[in-house]
């Protein structure tokens, strides 16, 4: 059955610099060339789910310019429903620069604009679609208070709720945590939010039980190129490996890990590791490509990757 997946989250335009490493302090260095993508860690999450088989709506809010109505087609053409996408006079689209070195690795700055203009009320009023879905994501690209609002509307629905602790927040309230079914926060925000240095298996076991104990059903914490941990219950838990690939731009790389996973992943977690394989085989094809929505892959070019390394 096909998953039903809402995203309340961020729309960015993505300027792409890539340069051979990253300046130093007071240093001017010469680019390699300048891109522009749609992008934003929403709008990524929102992106990956559609285009890997879940029916997938979009709850965000987009400035009165060219940049949100790139993103809203952006989001059209990869089988989202953007009903929910509301329009302001009162900022500009979210828009993100991306610092991409020569190896792969990038350091991003965000302007946030009209993301942070996304209101309870605009929660209040895709209840409708809150209610008819199977799952909900968020991250920190919005007000940590209609992240809030839509995850208790979710919990009033039985609807499962994902959230990814994206850009690291130094603090969630215990409201949210309180709210959130599946955490997924990588090594160093784990460490962040536990306290616990995340370096091995009974570490990522006493970090998961902490969170646990916030309320979360599962904890997922990601490690980059080396995978990801689950944690059910101590009797449904495990690491799943990456696949080896050459990283050309990791952006997105989280992004299309977590709507993946919520395209494939049963309510019940009882295809936990096949779905969070299949995440680490989407995102393996993301840094092997430019950009974030360009990078992002369909569920044919996973499937069609999985069948070539079997």
């Amino acid at each position: 059955m096909t998953n039903r997946v809402t995203v309340i989250g961020s729309l960015n335009v993505d300027t792409i610099l890539t340069i051979p490493r990253l300046p130093k302090p007071g240093e001017t260095l010469s680019m390699h060339d300048q891109t522009f993508a749609g992008g934003g860690k929403g709008a990524n999450q929102g992106i990956a789910a559609g285009r890997a088989g879940a029916e997938t709506a979009f709850i965000g809010k987009v400035g009165d310019d060219e940049n949100g109505r790139f993103m809203i087609n952006s989001l059209t053409d990869s089988n989202v429903n953007v009903d929910q996408i509301s329009v302001t006079k009162d900022a500009k689209t979210g828009q993100a620069f991306i610092l991409l070195d020569d190896n792969g690795q990038n350091s991003i700055l965000v302007y946030g604009g009209a993301n942070q203009q996304l209101t309870v009320d605009d929660v209040k009023a895709a209840e409708d679609t809150i209610a008819n879905s199977d799952f909900i994501i968020t991250q920190f690209e919005t007000p940590v208070e209609t992240a809030e609002a839509a995850f208790k509307l979710a919990k009033k629905h039985n609807v499962m709720t994902i959230l990814n602790t994206a850009p690291a927040p130094e603090k969630i309230s215990a409201e949210l945590l309180a709210v959130s079914d599946i955490i997924s926060p990588n090594e160093t925000e784990a460490q962040t939010l536990t306290g616990v240095e995340v370096t091995d298996e009974a570490s990522m076991i006493e970090a998961a039980n902490k969170l646990h104990a916030s309320g979360a059903k599962c904890v997922i914490i990601t490690v980059g190129a080396k995978g990801a941990f689950y944690h059910v219950n101590d009797d449904n838990y495990g690491f799943v490996d990456a696949f080896r690939v050459k990283a050309v731009d990791t952006t997105a790389a989280g992004d299309t890990f977590i709507g993946a996973l919520s395209s494939q992943l049963n309510p019940d977690f009882s295809n936990m590791a096949a779905a969070i394989r299949f995440a680490n085989r989407a995102s393996s094809i993301t840094v092997q490509r430019m950009g974030a929505h360009p990078s992002i892959p369909t569920l044919a070019e996973i499937q069609a990757a999985e069948a070539a390394d079997k």
